[in-house]
C-alpha cells in the first residue's frame, strides 16, 4: 500500500467521525508515519486536531477532524 492509499484511507476513517492513534493507523492500515499521513491531510485543507491521550502512563496523539 502506498502513502497515498494510506492517506485516502485514513482521511476516510477521519471524515466518518473517528479519531485516530498512530497504533490503530498500524494496524488498520499498516501506517507506520501517521503524522506525516495527517500533514499530508492538513496541507490539503482537512482542519485537524491533535488531542494528547494519556493512557496507563503514556503519552500518545489522537488526531480527528474539527466539525
Amino acid at each position: 500500500m502506498n502513502n497515498n492509499s494510506q492517506t485516502e484511507l485514513i482521511r476516510q476513517h477521519l471524515e466518518e467521525g473517528h479519531a485516530i492513534t498512530a497504533i490503530m493507523a498500524l494496524n488498520m492500515f499498516n501506517c507506520f508515519r501517521l503524522a506525516a499521513r495527517i500533514s499530508d491531510l492538513r496541507h490539503n485543507g482537512m482542519n485537524i486536531i491533535t488531542r494528547t491521550v494519556k493512557a496507563n502512563g503514556k503519552s500518545f496523539a489522537s488526531y480527528e477532524v474539527v466539525a
